[in-house]
């Protein structure tokens, strides 16, 4: 092959690096599945064999002890179904469409959890239900978006003020500085999104193992089954096979309750915010797999680097090598300058990378986590700003930038 139509493959790849990444993704993700499937086919398959047999037996000796055909036996545990489907059980439980029980129900529809305890049975319900979680999970979903925004801003301030206070005590400030940081910012630091994976970790775990203490001795479960519980419902996963709150009575029932909430509030909060900064960093080493892909594939081209460019061009474990201190930037700056766009993500990398690239990405969440540690106001292109789009993070970001570069194309 020609070098000219080697260089030629290579810009053709340049092109197509959005949906190489989306591929190799969706790829991983169904080799993910199967590796899942196999191990849970192996774990409880055996289990789901043995439970048959059981069933089976107790089936065949209930018919002969009683004189009651199988098939009589079939019809009424159908029945039987049909009654747990509306709520019924053989044990006491709450009722469920009473204000309380239809309040715990669109909880868990709003927040997408989902347990399956609770349905409505009747056309009217149903309907009401399409209409209303249509709603309530977008209302929800961008309630969580925010919340995000705000942790983001919340340890991006505790991680800046820890570093000052070592800055201070290790005596290495300059004079001039000494005794007046709010001027000042570190354009060599930035608070790391590793940082906050592992604290919205801990606190996601800390949750947890709190209300596991707390459901362990009042619903009767066991330890493991309550953390299992817990993430289950904090990811919004909501199986249903273990479900709080639903006893006919409890020993301090509001108390319980009201912990019972705020629990599954601030899990799901937590694992959401936790589950948004992870994609990041997979979206991170799926840039890292590419490049190493391209390196593989245009080795004799000589132009590797050239096929992902500089967008996104932070991969795990780059780092800045600016100098320590610098004179705080006007955050009301131009804002498609070079020097804005490196302020802004606090990496070597344009404003006109970033804007081309329109993805929530590593350097983004630094931008952030950078701005807000420093006390920078959101700046926001002029373009943006009279579009209306402009802020967010996780999924809220995509949107946001993808419909200010629709906008702004037209």
């Amino acid at each position: 092959m020609m070098p000219n139509q080697r260089l030629q493959g290579c810009r053709s790849l340049h092109l197509n690096e959005d949906n190489g990444r989306f591929l190799l993704l969706a790829l991983l993700i169904v080799l993910y599945l199967l590796c899942g499937a196999a191990v849970f086919s192996a774990v409880e398959r055996p289990s789901e064999l043995r439970a048959h047999g059981r069933w089976s037996k107790t089936l065949l000796n209930f018919s002969e002890a009683f004189n009651i055909s199988v098939q009589d036996l079939n019809s009424l545990l159908r029945d039987y179904e049909a009654a747990i489907a509306a709520g019924i059980r053989a044990d006491a439980l709450r009722p469920r469409w009473d204000f309380t029980g239809a309040f715990y129900f669109v909880g868990t529809v709003v927040s997408t959890i989902g347990f399956g305890m609770t349905t409505p049975v009747t056309i009217a319900g149903k309907v009401f239900l399409i209409f209303y979680g249509l709603l309530g999970c977008a209302a929800t979903i961008l309630f969580f978006n925010l919340f995000l925004e705000r942790i983001i801003t919340l340890l991006a301030v505790v991680m800046k003020a820890v570093r000052e206070r070592r800055i201070r005590n290790s005596g290495i400030l300059p004079p001039g500085i000494r005794h007046d940081f709010s001027a000042y910012s570190f354009p060599g630091w930035k608070p790391s999104v590793y940082h906050v994976m592992l604290i919205l970790a801990l606190s996601a775990i800390t949750i947890s193992c709190c209300a596991s203490a707390m459901y362990t001795p009042v619903e009767g479960w066991g330890y493991l089954d309550s953390l299992y519980f817990c993430f289950v419902t904090f990811s919004t996963i909501g199986f249903g096979d273990f479900v709080s709150s639903q006893g006919a009575a409890y020993e301090y029932q509001s108390v319980y309750r009201l912990a019972n909430f705020l629990f599954m509030l601030m899990g799901v909060c937590c694992i959401y915010s936790l589950f948004n900064v992870i994609s990041i960093v997979i979206k991170q080493v799926l840039n890292w797999m590419l490049e190493k892909m391209a390196c593989l594939f245009c080795q004799r081209c000589g132009k590797a680097n050239a096929l992902l460019g500089r967008r996104n061009a932070i991969r795990p474990g780059s780092r800045s090598r600016k100098g320590q201190f610098a004179k705080a930037p006007d955050p009301e700056g131009p804002c498609d300058s070079d020097t804005e766009g490196r302020r802004l993500s606090g990496e070597m990398i344009s404003m006109k990378d970033l804007t081309a690239s329109n993805k929530v990405s590593l350097a983004l969440m630094q931008k952030q986590l950078s701005e807000s540690a420093n006390g920078y106001p959101r700046t926001v292109c002029g373009s943006s700003r009279h579009n209306g789009f402009s802020g967010g993070v996780g999924a809220l970001g995509i949107m946001n930038n993808r419909l200010a570069e629709t906008s702004n194309s037209r």
